[in-house]
């Protein structure tokens, strides 16, 4: 039976997170455009700004683009805005050829434990068919969602210098996709040098999780897991990487005496030419707190030992192949 009455919720969208950073440098990466093109919108999707007036009757203007190539142009006008507090817009948007939507925004920042931030959409439709309209036509609820969660990884690379290395292999790049996405060849390489490894799942989707032990040369053995945020064929995979136990939960490093961070958001990029493919492996500190932060610092030698030898296995199986 439908209600008589609309409620308040039956109205809006509400989306938040807990960001491991300060509320000011959440406050930055949410009001200043050279920070916010590179995290607003859902996974897939890029922005540009044409202006981002940040006053209380100013207005921002942004286009999103879908992996698709649709575009979004958007148009919102700041109403209030109280410093490392809240921020509030009338927004107007929608796809470019089709229908769109309006609705008023309140973002809140509120510090909580330990210097993190609970970031806070709230978004106020005129009816509650406009609401459902929007969550229907482009999945609104999703999509605030991975606008959270990209921005969560967006404020650790504000917090920490990734580790970098790259790789240039003599094979052509849809290859090199098949060795690093199928079962089969990735358990044939993957890992430190000389290490022997048994994954128990693979599951290189978004959402997805793989799940691997490493017998090392001297015996001992180490679990570990990996969580996919992203994977856009054949140019690029963002997972989620963690120490791991026999039943796939998150375990501290199982050799650091320092707190070696619990989880590193992993990017790697693959880009071909003239037959041959750079693989680029970027490596971050994901809601790490400044001792994890500090060991990862101190630790860029043996990252790039590590994966040195894991490129030197895989460039071993790709002349094998």
């Amino acid at each position: 039976m439908k209600p008589t009455a609309e409620s308040a919720s039956d109205r809006e969208i509400v989306i938040s997170r807990v960001l491991h950073a300060p509320r000011e440098l959440v406050w930055q990466a949410w009001t200043e455009p050279q920070h916010v093109t590179n995290w607003w919108g859902p996974r897939g999707f890029s922005t540009t700004i044409k202006q981002m007036d940040f006053r209380v009757g100013g207005i921002w203007e942004h286009t999103m683009h879908g992996p698709d190539g649709t575009n979004y142009p958007n148009k919102s006008t700041f109403k209030e805005i109280v410093p490392l507090e809240r921020i509030v817009f009338l927004h107007g948007g929608g796809r470019e050829t089709g229908p769109g939507a309006s609705f008023t925004a309140t973002w809140t920042f509120e510090t909580v434990e330990d210097n993190k931030t609970r970031l806070t959409g709230r978004l106020v439709f005129p009816s509650a068919e406009a609401r459902d309209f929007v969550v229907k036509e482009f999945g609104a609820v999703e999509g605030g969602k991975q606008t959270l969660e990209r921005a969560s990884e967006y404020v650790a690379g504000m917090q920490a210098k990734p580790f970098i290395i790259a790789r240039e292999f003599n094979a052509p790049r849809d290859l090199v996709w098949k060795a690093w996405t199928e079962r089969e060849q990735f358990a044939q390489w993957f890992g430190p040098k000389g290490a022997k490894q048994t994954i128990v799942k693979f599951d290189p989707r978004p959402g997805g999780l793989t799940h691997y032990s490493q017998t090392m040369p001297d015996g001992k053995e180490i679990w570990g897991r990996a969580v996919y945020r992203e994977v856009v064929p054949p140019t690029k995979i963002v997972w989620i990487n963690s120490f791991s136990d026999k039943d796939a939960g998150i375990t501290r490093h199982p050799f650091s005496k320092d707190p070696w961070p619990l989880q590193l958001l992993t990017t790697v990029t693959f880009a071909e030419a003239a037959g041959k493919t750079t693989v680029t492996v970027h490596w971050l500190p994901y809601e790490a707190d400044d001792d994890e932060r500090r060991t990862f610092e101190a630790q860029r030698e043996g990252m790039k030992m590590g994966w040195g030898g894991t490129f030197e296995q895989f460039a071993a199986y790709l002349a094998k192949a």
